[in-house]
């Protein structure tokens, strides 16, 4: 009976630790969760090991319209060339499932993003939407942006205008300018809008 007993408490610690791992989300001023994930390239990245470079993480998903216009205009591409000229690490992640909409076959994302001049640091595919659930990634594009200690700085859209980025304002591009000036981030969220992630 007592081994019963004690195996039914330690599974109960267990699930607690399990609830907790997983239950650990991003927020605002807080350290980033860690991941670990592996480009379309099979380089493996993890979060924790580039502290000391601010870090973009970006959702987007190839066929969506709202992330189409974005490319196609340039926008987030110029962006893309303008932060990792600063050595910022910029992150694409698609959490959509296999199968999804938008979900490429690395050759296809590879002719995707040099059709777009698109310059992020990696690309990954993150089928089981483990890291897109942790962070909260609701739309596409959806936009984080990481300070050199590890903190969430931002997160949120990509600027304050759903129907044109002309003559928007750019929250990614700000953060990342503050960061550099060493200026206290004007604005640390905004709703982030898009195509819903395709989990």
């Amino acid at each position: 009976m007592k081994s019963i007993f004690r195996f039914l408490s330690t599974a109960a610690v267990c699930a607690a630790f399990a609830v907790s791992v997983y239950a650990k989300t991003a927020e605002i001023g807080q350290p980033a969760p860690d991941f670990t994930l592996t480009d379309i390239d099979g380089k493996s990245y993890t979060l924790s090991e580039l502290k000391g470079k601010t870090v973009v993480l970006e959702w987007t998903n190839p066929e969506c319209p709202i992330v189409g216009r974005h490319y196609e205009t340039g926008n987030i591409p110029a962006l893309q060339k303008e932060a990792t000229a600063d050595g910022v690490v910029w992150l694409a992640i698609n959490s959509g499932s296999k199968g999804a909409q938008g979900d490429f076959e690395p050759a296809q994302v590879k002719s995707w993003l040099a059709e777009k001049h698109a310059v992020p640091t990696a690309y990954f595919r993150d089928q089981d939407g483990k890291i897109g659930k942790m962070y909260g990634a609701k739309t596409t594009p959806h936009m984080y942006v990481i300070n050199k200690d590890g903190v969430l700085v931002y997160a949120g859209g990509i600027d304050n205008n759903r129907k044109t980025h002309i003559g928007a304002e750019n929250y990614v591009r700000d953060a990342l300018t503050a960061l550099k000036t060493g200026q206290p981030i004007a604005k640390s969220s905004a709703e982030p809008y898009g195509c819903s992630v395709k989990y």
